[in-house]
């Protein structure tokens, strides 16, 4: 058996992974993406199913009309004496001063995890949790802020009152910078007690080309840390800027139940070019340990697409579906929305087999929750499909969405505009929009098609299944991508109804929808 990576293709950035016994579990950041906090299951660390989110429920997510790549960031899980805990910051629009750094904790990973305990007087990003010695600790990233003239950076760690949130005694500065002075941005931080010493991992570099995981230790807890002589323990800013994984770094280690140790590490693959369409993504490494420190993927010292696999029972779980045919009470895992939903825009039941989406004014251009569903796109190429029935009102629109936030998107949706009916290709670049193909549209029932081939796109419309009529053909892709809209997500897929201002009652109804890899 191999271990094929990325481990957890698409938008799934920062990894934090934990055991219990010979189960594992891996937590990522999401953003200004509800539900928070995706939460996935493993027993051979190659084969991953998601079991949740962890953050599910508004009063535990407030993400109201926060901006692109705020809300919740970095988060890191752990399993202490029979329960888990996930620590992380939602971080407000006002950089870093708005930010919360909260924990929430369950007996069972897959929920329900408790209401968030908020740490007093924690600033800064990146949250992880030392239980060490009957104790338990707080371990921080100080960033700036940006309206004073301090350029200080650095990890921090004090102890915590469990049950409270409260910060107790003395803080201690671990690291500043990283593994040279005034490292650019150390975040991310881990520490491990393993053996005679404690292991700081951190990741630095930012997190584009320059990325990196760095690592200290110490014979006790609060330092002093003395810095690894190989750091850094894994980086691709050596290798040239096409190489098919860069980006690499913001890393955690683990022992599996045979004695392995492995580490799990955000990485992103550039689709077409220099372009990261899929996002950061979630990537695996085999560690061994050499005169006391880790040595990451030893055999190259590179990410790898394929490893061994560890030596453990192998546990596949069955494959999902390509086509969802919402034929159940409740959405599978991988849906998410924009921000928190505040009313109800969705249905599965009001119509069996059929997603019904409640159009509201809210709009896909605002920073505000709307009636959008989506899926990360997982693959460079890719065909997506779905069957609406819809009868749009004047202003109104429905259809497929490619997302990478307001401002930089695609909307492919049958709509009506000044008392005609229309398919249109709108095009949204930096804000301002432009109608790249459009067809003159009368069906109750209406297929949409979009198929992706690296960066180029195409898009169809049938009354008919598979009567397939070209609405836009060989579009350029690129405005998907943090190197052209910024952030730090990924694209994502789905379907969207809008009444584009007005109060509505229509529906837009889907019948399934269908994401499926394209063959090379």
């Amino acid at each position: 058996m191999e271990l094929k990576n990325p481990i957890l293709p698409g938008f799934y950035p920062d990894p934090s992974v934990c055991r219990r016994g010979e189960d594992y579990y891996l937590v990522t950041s999401t953003f200004e993406y509800y539900p928070g906090i995706p939460i996935f299951h493993s027993r051979d660390f190659v084969h991953w199913r998601q079991i949740g989110h962890v953050l599910s429920r508004p009063d535990q997510l407030p993400l109201d009309h926060l901006n692109p790549s705020r809300g919740i960031y970095a988060s890191s899980i752990f399993y202490h004496e029979g329960r888990f805990y996930v620590i992380t910051t939602l971080v407000g629009n006002a950089p870093y001063r708005e930010n919360i750094n909260f924990y929430v904790w369950a007996d069972d990973p897959a929920g329900p995890w408790s209401d968030p305990v908020v740490v007093q007087g924690a600033e800064g990003i990146d949250p992880s949790l030392v239980f060490d010695q009957g104790k338990v600790y707080y371990l921080g990233n100080l960033r700036p802020y940006p309206d004073t003239d301090s350029t200080a950076r650095h990890i921090w760690l004090q102890e915590l009152e469990l049950s409270t949130g409260r910060l107790l005694g003395e803080r201690h500065t671990l690291l500043t910078g990283g593994a040279m002075q005034n490292a650019s941005a150390p975040e991310g931080p881990h520490i491990y007690h393993i053996g005679e010493y404690y292991y700081l991992l951190i990741a630095e570099g930012g997190t584009s080309h320059y990325h990196s995981a760095t690592i200290f230790r110490s014979r006790h807890l609060t330092g002093p840390y003395e810095a690894n002589p190989r750091n850094p323990l894994i980086t691709h800013r050596n290798l040239r800027w096409d190489y098919p994984i860069h980006s690499t770094g913001h890393a955690d280690m683990i022992e599996l139940a045979n004695g392995e140790w492995w580490t799990v590490l955000l990485a992103s693959r550039p689709v077409g070019g220099d372009y990261r369409t899929l996002g950061r993504e979630t990537f695996c490494v085999p560690v061994r340990w050499e005169e006391g420190w880790p040595v990451f993927s030893p055999d190259t010292g590179r990410v790898e697409e394929r490893y061994p696999a560890p030596d453990l029972p192998p546990c596949p779980w069955p494959e999902a579906p390509c086509c969802r045919q919402f034929d159940s009470d409740k959405l599978s895992e991988e849906w998410i929305t924009l921000r928190t939903p505040r009313r109800t825009f969705y249905s599965l039941t009001e119509r069996r087999g059929y997603l019904r989406l409640y159009p509201g004014p809210e709009s896909l251009r605002e920073t505000k929750h709307c009636a959008f569903l989506g899926r990360r796109q997982q693959h460079m190429r890719y065909a997506v499909r779905t069957a609406m029935e819809y009868r749009p009102l004047d202003g109104e629109e429905s259809g497929i969405v490619l997302l990478m936030n307001h401002r930089f998107h695609f909307r492919f949706v049958y709509g009506q505009w000044e008392g005609e009916k229309k398919i249109r290709l709108i095009r949204c670049f930096d804000g301002q929009e432009e109608v790249l193909g459009e067809k003159a549209w009368e069906a109750d029932r209406t297929y949409l098609r979009v198929t992706a081939r690296l960066q180029d796109l195409s898009f169809y419309a049938a009354r008919e299944e598979e009567a397939w009529e070209p609405v836009a053909e060989h579009v350029s892709g690129t405005l998907l991508c943090k190197e052209v809209a910024g952030g730090f997500t990924g694209t994502v897929i789905g379907l969207y109804a809008s009444a584009e201002g007005q109060e509505s009652s229509n529906t837009a109804d889907f019948d399934w929808f269908e994401y499926r890899p394209l063959e090379e």
